[in-house]
């Protein structure tokens, strides 16, 4: 799987994280569990373990982008 995929998809899943702990911060619900069978459930643990994964995944996005930016910076300013 290509990198870039793979950041979107961590990204993706960061995001259903951060709206379902805002949900569960503001309303107290839960949109993992209401959708895929209650906090108990094996799909939603498999789904709350993916999206920390992701979230421990995305760490190393500041150091790549950071990298990638130095590398595009340092080579348009030897083109001129």
């Amino acid at each position: 799987m290509r990198s870039r995929t793979m950041d979107y998809i961590a990204l993706s899943l960061v995001i259903l994280g951060a709206i379902n702990w805002g949900l569960i911060g503001l309303f107290r619900f839960d949109l993992v569990a209401v959708l895929f069978g209650g906090m108990e459930g094996i799909i939603s643990r498999i789904i709350y373990i993916l999206i920390a994964l992701a979230g421990l995944y995305c760490i190393s996005l500041f150091g790549r982008e950071y990298y990638d930016h130095n590398r595009n910076r340092t080579h348009v300013n030897n083109e001129r």
